[in-house]
């Protein structure tokens, strides 16, 4: 078909399969019965069949039902923290651009001890602070993702700011926020999007792992660390299943949101719009 040969069409057709794919995750968690996820010791350690897709788990909980939950709302809490951090990167890059040399050293050095720093020690040390739940995982999502986006947005404003308009918008007198937010703002929204997209499967891997550590989510919460932490106990009773399906759901969720970022940079490069 001519319409797959050209390489952003194809793109195109890809994004909206990983976004409806997505959708249904989400939709899934919000439509399936609790009743499944509730105790049934009369079915408990049962392997997928097609009653129960995933298997079920100790308590006879349905594995599958038990996984679209989990994803469901370690997107939610991926959704928020990665929310957060895209307004700071977006605030401190225009701090950056248009606040003068000290705030721009200011912000430099913000973002080199950030980036000095694994970002996942730092979320566990928040969270911990915060004593763990969604809370602690979306504040210290939105304090630990910033840095390398910040960065991006700071280079890419300061490249705007001394294009000819801005120049021009200065010497009439305008005020450096009015410049920023007429200017330099619309120019970088792309950017944000795709810097937005790309943080969001690291913030749900995140979530995952430090909630797998017992430092995140609730455990009466059907999140996927919560799950697999879980399951990690009866992996060598042989019950494979417990573990190996919530662990592919949600690396082909985070697949599936690289994905969409990857294609939205292409959609929003100029050099690429005719791209065969």
């Amino acid at each position: 078909m001519s319409f797959l040969k050209n390489k952003r069409q194809r793109a195109i057709l890809i994004t909206v399969l990983a976004v409806v794919l997505l959708a249904g995750v989400v939709l899934l968690g919000f439509i399936l019965d609790e009743e499944k996820i509730a105790t049934h010791l009369d079915n408990r350690n049962s392997p997928p069949s097609l009653e129960h897709l995933f298997g079920t788990d100790w308590l006879g909980r349905d594995m599958f039902t038990r996984t679209m939950m989990g994803l469901s709302l370690s997107m939610g809490v991926g959704l928020a923290g990665a929310l957060g951090s895209t307004m700071i990167a977006a605030f401190l890059g225009m701090i950056a651009a248009t606040m003068g040399r000290a705030a721009d050293a200011i912000v430099s050095w913000l973002i080199d001890l950030f980036l000095s720093v694994p970002h996942l020690v730092t979320l566990i040390l928040i969270s911990f602070s915060l004593g763990g739940g969604a809370k602690g995982i979306i504040v210290g999502i939105a304090l630990t993702h910033w840095p390398s986006l910040s960065r991006v947005i700071r280079a890419e404003m300061m490249q705007i700011r001394s294009a000819e308009y801005v120049q021009v918008s200065r010497r009439m007198g305008r005020p450096g926020w009015w410049i920023a937010a007429k200017h330099i703002f619309p120019h970088i929204l792309p950017q944000l999007l795709v810097g937005f997209l790309l943080m969001f499967p690291h913030a749900i891997l995140h979530e995952a792992a430090v909630t797998f550590l017992g430092m995140g989510l609730s455990p009466h919460q059907p999140a996927i660390g919560i799950i697999l932490s879980e399951s990690m106990k009866y992996l060598s009773s042989g019950l494979w299943w417990l573990a190996f399906f919530p662990g592919l759901s949600l690396l082909f969720a985070v697949r599936l949101f690289d994905v969409i970022g990857g294609n939205l940079r292409l959609f929003t490069d100029p050099s690429k719009t005719h791209e065969e």
